[in-house]
């Protein structure tokens, strides 16, 4: 006996949602009247909004105003249990499509599914599977471009796309493709302002990026960003930023590599604090036990391997550390966003950069035009800040905690840019730039060294600001390869060694 929708769904038990997401519902379905078939819409909210929440009372608002079936693609198994959970929560009687159904002799008794992308297309392929009186079909995390294969099945349905970033993760397929139009749902910085999201604090430390590669998928490759992050200096560098603005706080750390985010592991191990590994080659029992470890620990890290960037809910995180670089929007926002979520007592968090990931996208809060992107997204795409370019506007800022080690000298800056147009335009050499730095550093140094054994340690501390001297006078003569920056800053160091010796001597 075929069931009518009603007896199978309680249509009176919704949930109740924020303004803000029944505004969204709203405009949804104006289009759904609108566009009753063949029409593919997509939606954005950021993460945190409750995209979850929206597209489920979605799904039984529809089964009870159409009598239609709903059909939700998720591509990961841990956002199938999660949107199912959402569902019943509210009385929508649903069915899971994984791998060991094969086909749905019960489908009479259900208005509703979830299913994994690669499972339902094999069997709609092999024609095991039809959805009779199917009217809507959603896609959870619309910018992957695993849904397309699916969509020649869906020609007479609506589809509705969600996600926080409507641009494409490849960008030969952009979503105005496959898209109609966009909805745009609430901005982060308006969430923050209304109390829905916590408000991020972000820390950029500057790190050179040039030895990254870039593979076939656009962004950078694996192999490179564990030579980089897996280096001695990155790790000290990771620690040091963590100790200064995140010690004690419930932290993830997000890697590109696990040979990184072990390494990440045994430093922090090493250093006394309580600090866990996951990657996805953990079992589920192995991984269920870290995270109720990391959910119930006050002062937990957690060193990661974008495994938690989707279909992870742990809104205690005060911390989030991105020790990787990304060339993705998308991912950028989702590694954020697994801080944004607002309890009682936290009404903010911390972001800790070590990619240049913020002067690639701007700050995660910052207000983002996704209707030109959605529909300009190559556009936008060129006019994101180059890695080259990052490098050569970053100007080295001397930590707090170094500066009072030279609180005697009233001026520790030195522009080489500057510097040298000044002294191209009186006809000098270009080495006097050098010279003319090497003699300030000098000055800086001997103003708060008391003998030439405390000014070798203050030399110690400004290696950082030799580097970036060094780097800005080669932009300037147009001669960066490493080695030669290498020859470049050991020559500094020697000659300013050299006036040390003279001065205490």
């Amino acid at each position: 006996m075929t069931l009518e929708p009603l007896e199978i769904l309680d249509i009176n038990e919704g949930k109740k949602l924020y303004d803000y997401q029944a505004d969204a519902l709203e405009k949804i379905f104006g289009r759904l009247k609108e566009h009753p078939n063949s029409y593919n819409l997509c939606f954005q909210l950021p993460t945190g909004g409750g995209k979850t929440v929206i597209f489920s009372e979605i799904a039984r608002r529809y089964i009870k105003e159409t009598g239609k079936k709903v059909l939700i693609l998720t591509h990961r198994i841990e956002l199938l249990g999660q949107t199912s959970k959402h569902l019943s929560d509210i009385n929508v009687k649903n069915k899971i499509i994984v791998s060991k159904v094969k086909d749905l002799p019960d489908e009479e008794q259900y208005m509703c599914f979830v299913a994994m992308v690669e499972t339902l297309n094999n069997r709609l392929r092999d024609d095991k599977m039809d959805f009779e009186n199917l009217g809507l079909v959603i896609v959870d995390e619309a910018h992957y471009n695993s849904f397309r294969k699916l969509f020649k099945w869906f020609e007479n349905q609506v589809i509705l796309g969600v996600t926080a970033t409507p641009l494409s993760s490849n960008v030969e397929l952009p979503l105005h493709e496959n898209y109609r139009e966009l909805i745009v749902g609430e901005s982060i910085p308006s969430l923050i302002g209304k109390g829905f999201l916590s408000k991020a604090t972000t820390y950029s430390y500057d790190v050179s990026l040039h030895s990254l590669k870039i593979g076939i998928n656009g962004d950078y490759t694996v192999s490179s960003s564990e030579k980089l992050y897996g280096n001695f200096f990155m790790q000290e560098k990771l620690l040091y930023a963590y100790e200064q603005k995140a010690k004690g706080t419930k932290t993830l750390i997000f890697n590109n590599g696990i040979n990184t985010s072990k390494i990440v592991y045994q430093m922090f191990k090493e250093a006394g604090y309580e600090v866990r590994h996951l990657d996805n080659t953990h079992s589920e029992v192995e991984r269920k036990e870290i995270l109720h470890w990391f959910r119930t620990k006050p002062d937990a890290v957690l060193s990661s391997v974008s495994i938690l960037t989707t279909g992870f809910d742990e809104p205690t995180v005060e911390t989030i550390i991105l020790n990787r670089a990304t060339k993705s929007l998308t991912l950028y926002h989702q590694m954020i966003g697994r801080g944004s979520r607002v309890i009682p007592g936290k009404t903010d968090f911390t972001v800790i950069d070590l990619g240049n990931n913020a002067r690639r996208f701007g700050l995660w809060e910052s207000d983002i035009d996704w209707q030109d992107i959605f529909r300009n997204p190559d556009a936008y795409i060129e006019a994101i800040v180059s890695d080259e370019q990052m490098e050569k506007e970053m100007v080295y800022e001397m930590p707090s905690e170094v500066r009072e080690f030279f609180k005697n000298s009233a001026v520790i800056d030195f522009d080489i840019r500057e510097e040298y147009a000044r002294l191209m335009k009186m006809g000098a050499r270009t080495k006097d730039v050098l010279d003319k730095s090497i003699q300030q550093h000098a000055s800086i140094i001997t103003e708060n060294a008391n003998d030439h054994v405390q000014a070798l340690e203050l030399l110690k501390m400004l290696d950082p600001d030799i580097k970036s001297r060094v780097k800005h006078y080669s932009y300037c003569i147009s001669r960066s390869t490493e080695n030669y920056l290498q020859w470049m800053r050991d020559e500094y160091t020697r000659k300013l060694q050299q006036v040390l010796r003279q001065h205490y001597a």
